[in-house]
C-alpha cells in the first residue's frame, strides 16, 4: 500500500513536471512574440516621431536627431496654426457634421443596396452587379463629376459631401458577400412568422451584419473626415462650408510657399529665437487631423468584436 501511495505520488509530481515544461514558450512561439514586437515598433514609430516634433521647439528640430520624444517642449506649433484663424470652429464643426452624418447614410444606403442584390429571385441583380462592378473599373472623370454636380444646383451647399458619396462599389460588394453567407434559416422562418422584406432587413440581416458595417462605417468616416477636394471644387466659395482638412491644406500650402525671411520670424528683442518652421507646421497639422480617428476607432472596434457573436445559431 505504501509502495502504491508513493508511485502514485510520484506520478503526479512527474506530470506536474511535464505540464510545466509544456507550457514553456516553444521557439516558434519566441519568434511570433518578436516580430509581433517588431511590428508594434514599426508601426507606433512614424506616430510618436511626428508627435515629438509638432511639440518640439523649432531651432531645436532643425538640429536633428530627434526621436519619439521632444527634447525642448512647446506649444508654439500648434499656437501658430489655430492664431488668426477666424474659421476654424466652423471648419470643425463642418467636419463633424459630414462625418457623422455621411457615415450613417452612406452606410445605410450601401446596406439596402447590398440587401437588395443578394435577393435570388430578384430579376434585376445580375445587370446591377455587373454595372455596380464596372464603375469601380470605369470612372466619369473629374469634369463630368463636376458638371453633374453644378447642373443638379449641388454647388456650395452641404450636401455635396452627403449626396455623392451615398454608394460605394467597393462597399456593397463587400456587405453583400457578408450578406450571402448568413443562414437561409434566419430568413426563411422570419417569412413563414409573416416578416416582410423591410423587418426582415432591419430586425434580422443589419444587426448581424454589424461586424461588416462597422468595417463600411470606419472606412467611410475615414474618407469623409480625411476629404478636402471635394471641399476646393464644389464649397471653397462658401467660407461657411469650409472643413478641417481644407483649413489643414491651406496651412501646409502657406507653409510650403514661405519664404527663408518668413520662416525666420525674429523677435524684436535681444537673442531673438525662430517660432516655427514649415516641417514643424506640417508635423503640427498632421496630428491634429489623425487624432480624432485614433479616439474614433477604439469605439468601433467594439463592434468589431461584439458583433461576431450576433450570427451565431443552431442548426
Amino acid at each position: 500500500m505504501e509502495t502504491t501511495i508513493s508511485e502514485k505520488h510520484g506520478n503526479s509530481i512527474n506530470t506536474k513536471k511535464k505540464k510545466k515544461w509544456s507550457e514553456r514558450p516553444t521557439k516558434t512561439d519566441v519568434f511570433i512574440g518578436l516580430f509581433m514586437i517588431v511590428v508594434i515598433v514599426v508601426t507606433l514609430y512614424p506616430f510618436l516621431h511626428v508627435l515629438a516634433i509638432s511639440l518640439n521647439n523649432a531651432v531645436d528640430t532643425a538640429r536633428g536627431g530627434l526621436t519619439i520624444y521632444p527634447r525642448d517642449f512647446t506649444l508654439q506649433n500648434y499656437r501658430e496654426i489655430f492664431s488668426g484663424n477666424n474659421n476654424w470652429v466652423i471648419a470643425f464643426r463642418n467636419s463633424v457634421l459630414r462625418t457623422v452624418i455621411g457615415t450613417i447614410t452612406a452606410t445605410f444606403t450601401c446596406a439596402v443596396l447590398a440587401y437588395i442584390l443578394s435577393r435570388k429571385n430578384y430579376i434585376f441583380r445580375r445587370p446591377l452587379g455587373i454595372i455596380l462592378v464596372l464603375t469601380m473599373y470605369v470612372s466619369g472623370g473629374l469634369v463630368p463629376t463636376y458638371l453633374v454636380i453644378r447642373n443638379v444646383g449641388l454647388m456650395n451647399s452641404f450636401a455635396v459631401y452627403i449626396i455623392p458619396a451615398l454608394l460605394n462599389a467597393f462597399n456593397v460588394i463587400v456587405i453583400r458577400s457578408f450578406i450571402d453567407g448568413l443562414p437561409e434559416a434566419l430568413e426563411e422562418s422570419a417569412r413563414i412568422d409573416g416578416a416582410n422584406d423591410i423587418t426582415i432587413f432591419l430586425k434580422i440581416i443589419m444587426p448581424l451584419c454589424m461586424p461588416v458595417l462597422a468595417t463600411v462605417a470606419l472606412f467611410t468616416a475615414v474618407g469623409q473626415w480625411n476629404n478636402w477636394f471635394d471641399t476646393y471644387l464644389y464649397a471653397g466659395a462658401n467660407v461657411n462650408l469650409t472643413t478641417l482638412q481644407y483649413e489643414l491644406m491651406q496651412i501646409l500650402g502657406n507653409a510650403q510657399s514661405m519664404t527663408s525671411s518668413q520662416v525666420h520670424q525674429l523677435n524684436q528683442t535681444e537673442g531673438a529665437i525662430i517660432r516655427t518652421t514649415p516641417e514643424s507646421i506640417k508635423m503640427a497639422a498632421t496630428i491634429i487631423v489623425t487624432i480624432p480617428i485614433v479616439i474614433v476607432y477604439p469605439f468601433l472596434q467594439k463592434y468589431f468584436v461584439s458583433g461576431l457573436t450576433l450570427g451565431a445559431v443552431k442548426s
